[in-house]
C-alpha cells in the first residue's frame, strides 16, 4: 500500500505495519522499546489521534497502535463487518500476533473501548494496567440521553447525514471538543481524508452509529464481565468538556470500579489526549509507575 498524499509525514513520521486478517490488512505502528502499551482509538478517527501520546511516551515504552479495519491506513474490504463485535474479533487477532504473551497496558478511547475490552475482559492476567479515555462498556438501554442520541444518529435521517453531509467528522467532531479551535483544518483533513465518499462512510462510520442501539447485546455482554476487572490497575482519564460522553459516564465507571484511579482533564473536551496531550502523557506515566495489580 503506497502512503496516501493526504498524509501530514511531519506529524505523523512513523513506520507502517502491516496484519493480514485474511480477507484485509490492518495497518498499525509498533514505536520504541519497553513494556508494551496498546492505544486503541475510536471513532471517526484513527491512530493519528495518538500521535502525541506516541512521540511523548516511545523512549520509554513499547507503543502499538491498530487502525481499525475501514479506518485509517487499513484496508476496507466490502465483504467485511465493521460493528463493534466485528472489530473486537479483530482485536483479538491482532494481540495474538503482535503482543501474543506477556503484560500490557491497554489503552482505550470512544468505541476503542468496547472493541477492545471484549478482549481484556477475556484476558484481565495480560492487563499490568488499563487506561479508559472517554468510553464505555455498556448498553445505553438506561441512559434516556444516550438513547436519543442513538437513535437519531442510527435512524434514516442520520444515515443520510452520514453519507452526504459527513456528520460523524464535520459535525459531531467538532462539537465534542472542549474547544473545537483545537481541531486545526490541519488536523482535521488528517481524518476528515480517510472517508471521502459516502459509501465509506456509510459502510464504517454510519455501521457504528447504529450499533449504538444494534449492538446492545454486545455492550451489555461487556457489562456482565465487569467484575473480572476487580484487580486490575485501572485509571481513567476523562475530558470534562465532552458532549458527547459527558461527567455522568465517568461516574458511572467509578461506581462500577471503586479502585479505579480518576484524572479529570477539565479543558478538554472528547479527545483529551488531541486537546492536553501533556496531561494526558502524565496520566500514562502515573498509570504505568502504578503497582500491576490491586492490593
Amino acid at each position: 500500500m503506497s502512503t496516501p498524499t493526504w498524509l501530514d509525514r511531519a506529524a505523523w513520521p512513523y513506520s507502517s505495519r502491516f496484519h493480514d486478517l485474511g480477507n484485509g490488512r490492518l495497518h498499525y505502528v509498533d514505536e520504541g522499546s519497553g513494556p508494551p502499551v496498546v492505544l486503541v482509538h475510536g471513532t471517526p478517527t484513527w491512530s493519528f489521534e495518538w500521535r502525541h501520546v506516541i512521540a511523548g511516551l516511545r523512549a520509554e515504552a513499547r507503543l502499538i497502535a491498530p487502525d481499525h479495519l475501514g479506518f485509517g491506513l487499513s484496508g476496507r474490504p466490502v465483504d467485511a463487518g465493521y460493528r463493534p463485535e466485528d472489530h473486537a474479533a479483530r482485536f483479538r487477532a491482532f494481540i495474538d500476533a503482535v503482543c501474543p504473551a506477556g503484560p500490557l497496558t491497554l489503552v482505550v478511547h470512544d468505541f476503542g473501548g468496547p472493541i477492545a475490552l471484549d478482549w481484556a475482559l477475556d484476558h484481565p492476567g495480560r492487563l499490568a494496567h488499563l487506561v479508559v479515555v472517554n468510553s464505555w462498556m455498556w448498553s445505553f438501554d438506561d441512559d434516556p440521553s444516550m438513547t436519543r442520541k442513538a437513535r437519531f444518529a442510527g435512524s434514516a435521517i442520520g444515515r443520510w447525514m452520514y453519507r452526504r453531509l459527513n456528520a460523524s467528522q464535520r459535525l459531531i467532531m467538532p462539537s465534542a471538543y472542549g474547544d473545537r479551535r483545537r481541531l486545526t483544518p490541519q488536523v482535521h483533513q488528517q481524518y476528515l481524508q480517510v472517508f471521502p465518499d459516502a459509501d465509506s462512510r456509510e459502510r464504517v462510520l454510519f455501521a457504528l452509529a447504529q450499533s449504538m442501539l444494534g449492538s446492545r447485546g454486545f455492550f451489555d455482554g461487556l457489562w456482565q464481565r465487569r467484575a473480572r476487572l476487580a484487580d486490575v490497575d485501572v485509571h481513567l482519564v476523562w475530558g470534562t468538556r465532552d458532549s458527547a460522553f459527558p461527567p455522568a459516564m465517568l461516574a458511572r465507571w467509578e461506581q462500577a470500579l471503586p479502585h479505579a484511579r480518576a484524572t479529570r482533564i477539565d479543558d478538554a473536551g472528547h479527545w483529551p489526549h488531541e486537546e492536553a496531550p501533556e496531561a494526558v502523557i502524565q496520566a500514562l506515566r502515573r498509570a504505568m509507575a502504578a503497582p500491576a495489580r490491586v492490593l
